[in-house]
């Protein structure tokens, strides 16, 4: 029996330690594109780059040959031998710099120039160990691990395309497949060595090829397909990671998405179809190792429709055309699993000799867009820096009616005034409560948070005080309000949704607000929401839930509703 207890008390005690954590999904953003910064650089411009709102950024690595010839891993798909003591000076660069808000750092490398034959065992021993350079340099500097970019930028060479091959007349596509599959196992083995619990980011994975899947042998259509090897590689890598490495598909195909069903398509793809393009055997270790990531491209935000950068052109519901790239971007990091890459081109976020770099900021392109980054980051702590901001300007509205429990007149949900009905609820609020409830709710005039007014409600086994407010779709708001609890019971704001028409709907959406701080006080609730497509009013519900007699009672006071102009502004 006591045997019994002890196994009882331990298993209750790990069920208690799963939820003492956050356990929140951790979202990032991650910086790349035409102004990427190498060790150097990095080092010198770091508290200046890390003003920025990015919880990351990819990095260019070059090895010091002489004191004049350098090589990057950008061109890791070279035959080519390198020694490992030609990359200690980035190392050493890398080490010196003391990040407080990058966390999730990547050193990139290239699939260029990609002219080394699958076949050729003396080529593919240099790239193996660039490789291995890679995940050295990014073990030693303390970063997450590497960004693959599998792109072919040095023409005509196509390292994942059959047709390319220098002994294609030799080999059947079939073979070629086996053996990049293999170069693949050579690869990952290298990585694995150096850096075991590794994350390889590569701006596309199978997504490329998905076209290919529906088929019953998916090589009929990769035979042709300019990334045709590339699932036969990245099955390689499967084949030898171990369970402590993370693999991420960075879905470089979200450039052009616009809506919220191309992001969730695209994740079903990578997560569902994909695995077609994946050996049987992993497929198991694919669904717990690849994650879902987007690409979002800053340039397409700003390149004029009709201009010679107009295919890279996305339009806005409204202007400025950035409010749609907070919507794009949110969207993205509530589908993907923990990261989104942001890419530009034309303008900068840092000091970079990259003369095809314009000299303007992104700031100055895209006015308002450190705001939205920032919010789409820490919506939280963006919502609370600009209630402070409208507070400090003497422009902060509350919209909540009532909201300090102080009158005996409000206005109610449709408008008109009414006066409070003694032993009801607090004038200009409703409430509702489940049948086999048997609270009471009414009006407390003799306590409150900041004054003497509150709402109070007592043995209510689960019930709420309901306001509503006509608002637009896309507009943000700050909910925010203070409890106190007295015995059994809890307090939460539930912040749902109503037509125009006044029915409900985008239950799914609903957001949920819980206290902060001791229950031996008056606690802080707080909050925002966006106001989703399809939406005409935003409904409160001051909730009171698991009460078990009248002494059990709960007050609600300070209720605030703020609009918040969109962070573009």
């Amino acid at each position: 029996m006591r045997r019994m207890s002890v196994l009882v008390l331990v298993v209750a005690a790990t069920a208690t330690s799963l939820f003492a954590a956050d356990m929140r999904r951790p979202k990032k953003l991650i910086a790349t594109g035409w102004d990427k910064a190498d060790s150097e650089r990095l080092l010198k411009n770091l508290a200046q780059m890390e003003t920025r709102p990015f919880d990351g950024v990819v990095i260019a690595v070059k090895g010091h040959i002489d004191a004049k010839r350098r090589c990057s891993l950008r061109s890791a798909f070279h035959n080519r031998p390198w020694q490992r003591e030609w990359f200690q000076p980035c190392v050493d660069n890398l080490k010196a710099c003391k990040f407080k808000r990058f966390t999730d750092n990547f050193v990139t490398i290239g699939a260029n120039p990609g002219n080394v034959d699958w076949f050729d065992d003396a080529g593919w021993a240099n790239i193996v160990e660039h490789w291995r350079i890679g995940a050295w340099v990014a073990r030693q500097s303390g970063f997450k691990g590497i960004l693959f970019d599998p792109e072919p930028y040095t023409k005509p060479h196509l390292q994942f395309g059959y047709t390319a091959q220098t002994d294609r007349d030799k080999h059947t596509f079939n073979e070629y497949y086996a053996k990049a599959r293999e170069r693949g196992r050579q690869v990952m083995k290298a990585i694995v060595a150096e850096y075991p619990d590794i994350t390889i980011y590569s701006y596309f994975m199978h997504i490329v090829c998905s076209t290919a899947t529906g088929h019953a042998d998916p090589r009929t259509v990769l035979a042709t397909h300019s990334y045709g090897l590339l699932p036969a590689f990245f099955d390689g890598w499967l084949d030898v990671a171990p369970p402590t490495l993370k693999m991420i598909d960075g879905c470089e195909m979200a450039y052009r998405f616009n809506t919220v069903s191309q992001y969730t398509e695209a994740a079903l793809r990578i997560k569902g179809d994909c695995q077609e393009l994946v050996a049987p055997e992993n497929r198991a270790k694919y669904r717990a190792q690849v994650q879902v990531s987007f690409g979002i491209y800053l340039d397409a935000y700003w390149n004029p429709k009709d201009s010679k950068w107009g295919r890279w052109y996305i339009p806005g519901k409204q202007e400025p055309r950035v409010d749609q790239l907070r919507a794009n971007i949110n969207t993205a990091l509530r589908v993907a699993d923990e990261y989104v890459w942001v890419y530009g081109e034309k303008f900068r976020w840092w000091p970079t000799p990259n003369k095809r770099v314009w000299e303007k900021s992104w700031a100055e392109a895209l006015p308002g867009i450190k705001r939205i980054l920032g919010f789409a980051r820490d919506p939280i702590g963006y919502a609370r820096a600009r209630v402070a901001e409208l507070q400090k300007a003497g422009t902060l509205v509350n919209l909540a009616r009532n909201a300090d429990f102080g009158s005996d007149t409000a206005p109610t949900n449709d408008g008109p005034a009414e006066d409070w009905k003694k032993g009801g609820a607090p004038a200009g609020w409703h409430t509702w409560q489940i049948e086999n409830s048997k609270g009471t709710f009414t009006w407390d005039r003799t306590t409150g948070a900041v004054a003497k007014g509150a709402a109070r409600a007592a043995n209510v086994v689960n019930g709420c005080f309901i306001q509503s407010h006509k608002v637009q779709p896309g507009e943000l708001y700050a909910v925010a309000a203070r409890c106190r609890v007295q015995g059994k019971g809890d307090c939460r704001i539930r912040v749902r949704w109503q037509t125009p028409e006044g029915q409900w709907t985008a239950v799914q959406l609903d957001k949920i607000i819980i206290p902060e701080g001791s229950r031996d006080a008056w606690q802080k609730l707080f909050g925002v929401v966006e106001v989703p497509e399809g939406v005409g009013r935003l409904v409160i519900l001051l909730g009171i839930h698991g009460q078990a007699a009248p002494t059990d009672v709960a007050w609600y006071d300070d209720v605030r509703l703020h609009k918040l102009t969109s962070p573009a502004k």
